[in-house]
């Protein structure tokens, strides 16, 4: 099982720092990243996307890590449909009965052909969430995932998150506690 373990990580941006010496570890199971807004939590997510170079510290137990990750912008294909979304970014690795089944967990099963364009954000950010787990991966990023969704589609993607959890870490960033709490999972807080 993977576990990744960050020690003393730390960033800095025109000499203001946003991450000082940030230590946790992250084991199977969902582990949320909790402060307030400007404080590095989505630094922190780049850094171990590999999408950024910390000042200092370091990550270990995550060589080789494939990551699938949501970030806080969807990123999707407006002109294609959910299918098509999943598709360009799985390749040859779209199981399209797994699609079929995590499309209907997250309430997108009847959408059809209808491109991502005419989706309501909602609709978009459980694509996007549905694509990140779909993705062969040995752990998950996922910034802000549950944003602009109502109670019930919140609820619907908790669910498989939760289950995403089961098998691999599960690095979330939030602000609201309550989805740690209704998740079970560890907190880590960012000052």
């Amino acid at each position: 099982m993977m576990e990744l373990r960050v020690k003393d990580l730390r960033k800095s941006y025109g000499g203001v720092p946003v991450l000082e010496n940030v230590t946790f570890t992250a084991k199977p199971g969902v582990t949320c990243v909790m402060a307030p807004s400007g404080a590095g939590k989505t630094t922190l997510l780049r850094i171990l996307l590999g999408l950024e170079r910390a000042d200092g510290g370091g990550i270990t137990g995550g060589e080789g890590c494939r990551w699938a990750a949501v970030f806080q912008e969807d990123r999707l294909l407006e002109h294609l449909d959910a299918m098509g979304n999943l598709r360009f970014v799985l390749g040859p690795e779209l199981d399209e009965g797994a699609a079929l089944d995590m499309l209907a967990a997250l309430g997108l099963g009847d959408v059809g052909a209808k491109p991502v364009r005419e989706f309501s954000g909602g609709m978009k950010r459980r694509l996007a969430l549905a694509r990140a787990l779909l993705a062969p991966s040995d752990a998950l990023a996922l910034d802000e995932p549950f944003t602009g969704l109502d109670e019930e589609n919140r609820s619907r993607a908790m669910a498989c998150v939760r289950r995403a959890g089961l098998e691999k870490p599960v690095l979330l960033v939030t602000h609201d506690e309550s989805d740690a709490a209704e998740l079970h999972a560890r907190i880590v807080g960012l000052k």
